[in-house]
């Protein structure tokens, strides 16, 4: 009896030893992030998603680099170096050493591809169980210009006919290959090194296996998926296409879970963002990487988090930026230009306008008036500023850490507080306001008589 794609084992192995030419770039293409992550990390993620946990890392430029970017702890991976680029086929071979560990089924996925599911994966896979020997991934493409062609019949793929090969009427083909393939472990490796290279760049096409496969007597078959999950990336254009896309996908998911925003298209999300229902996004709000929401929180317009929590209820922005670590409880409030770093914002507790809060604890239903700053750091260390709950901070203090303000205190407007504030202690940390009268008519005067010097001396 065959063995259907749940029991069978699988090797994948993901090609991403390209030079990254056209990205103009310092660092590999398949390191350049979507939604905040590697694209290599997605595919993997992808690979995860369907099951499959051994993975062949075929390298090149910034292997270390690549290799961590791709570490996901429910894959096992290997890395092999490709040091020669002579083509797709010559690129899996170089994982030669993992395909002979025999697996039922080997997948070929491209790291650049971070639109990828694990439906055409399992897709694919399903194809082998069925009796195919070479699976191929297409999509019908809206321009199939510039695509190989899947030439396919009764159900059966006969080839993958390039662009520049094709007839007119093989030309008029929307069916394209998409890269992905899936092909019988047992006969991998004879299948592979029986392609050759008899084209005018000398390389070896992973897309030949297909002819190869039939000419020995084997069976290709094609599985459609939608052609955005195969789109590749190739340069910064295309990067940030796929962005676009991405974003698209996952703000859909999100509000079918039950988040609202009132403008979708401006609202950027990274890999991780986790958001709870009944949450309002308001527009141009931006989520950086390690941002969690809780349900019925309000994110308000022009707001950028990262590394942060929202608790449940809670109210952000407009203008907001919460920087990593800041942790705001159930139903506080930080309002109008305000910026959060390290610090955790009680239950309730308010911090409403023009306010820096940095390495703090501020407690529950305490009140952070206009203009505060917590002054953290000393020019060589940070240090922390404790406000205890149902605390009052008047406007514009400044409060030098490290220092601590008791529960139920109070800070008087304009203070500079170097000094620990006991609970329900009014402090009062500001000089004693002296009037001179009639200095200000002298000043004028004064102040007119250089301007009319300089002005006498000009001329």
């Amino acid at each position: 009896m065959r063995k259907d794609e749940t029991t069978r084992s699988c090797l994948a192995v993901i090609l991403a030893a390209g030079e990254s030419t056209r990205m103009k770039s310092s660092l590999s293409k398949v390191l350049h992030p979507i939604g905040n992550r590697a694209m290599i990390a997605h595919v993997v993620d992808a690979l995860a998603g369907a099951g499959i946990t051994e993975v062949a890392l075929v390298l090149g430029r910034d292997a270390e680099k690549v290799e961590a970017a791709a570490r996901n702890p429910h894959v096992r991976a290997e890395t092999y170096i490709q040091n020669e680029r002579l083509g797709t086929a010559h690129a899996v071979l170089a994982a030669r050493a993992a395909i002979e560990k025999g697996y039922d089924d080997v997948l070929v996925v491209f790291g650049d591809t971070p639109l990828l599911t694990p439906v055409p994966l399992q897709a694919a896979r399903a194809g082998l169980a069925a009796g195919s020997d070479v699976v191929v991934v297409g999509f019908n493409a809206a321009d199939p210009f510039g695509y190989g062609r899947l030439i396919v019949d009764n159900g059966e793929l006969l080839a993958i006919r390039e662009e520049k090969d094709a007839s007119v009427e093989e030309r008029a083909i929307t069916y394209c290959n998409g890269g992905l393939m899936a092909i019988d472990g047992r006969k991998a490796l004879a299948l592979i090194d029986r392609i050759g290279n008899a084209n005018v760049k000398g390389e070896y096409y992973l897309t030949d296996i297909v002819e190869v496969a039939r000419a020995s007597g084997g069976r290709a078959t094609a599985v459609e998926a939608p052609e955005e999950e195969l789109t590749g990336c190739n340069t910064r254009a295309e990067l940030a296409f796929i962005e676009r896309l991405w974003q698209q996908r996952r703000r859909t998911e999100m509000m079918l879970s039950g988040v609202s925003m009132i403008a979708p298209e401006t609202v950027f999300l990274s890999h991780d963002t986790r958001i709870g229902r009944d949450v309002t996004i308001e527009p141009n709000v931006v989520f950086g990487p390690g941002v969690t929401v809780e349900s019925g929180a309000v994110i308000h317009a022009f707001s950028h988090l990262e590394g942060a929590h929202v608790g449940a209820g809670a109210t952000v922005g407009p203008f907001v930026r919460l920087r990593p670590g800041a942790n705001l409880g159930a139903e506080a409030k930080v309002g109008n230009f305000c910026e959060v770093k390290k610090a955790e914002i009680g239950a309730g507790a308010k911090v409403n306008h023009l306010t820096y809060i940095g390495d703090a604890f501020i407690g529950a239903g305490s009140n952070i008036g206009a203009g505060t700053i917590t002054c953290n750091y000393d020019g060589i260390n940070k240090h922390e500023t404790r406000i205890g709950a149902h605390a009052f901070i008047g406007s514009n203090s400044a409060l030098v850490a490290p220092v601590t303000i008791g529960d139920g205190a109070y800070v008087a407007s304009g203070s500079v507080i170097t000094q620990d504030v006991p609970d329900d202690a009014v402090a009062f940390g500001r000089a004693r306001q002296e009037n001179k009268p009639e200095r200000a008519k002298v000043i004028r005067e004064r102040n007119a008589a250089i301007k009319a010097a300089k002005k006498k001396a000009a001329e």
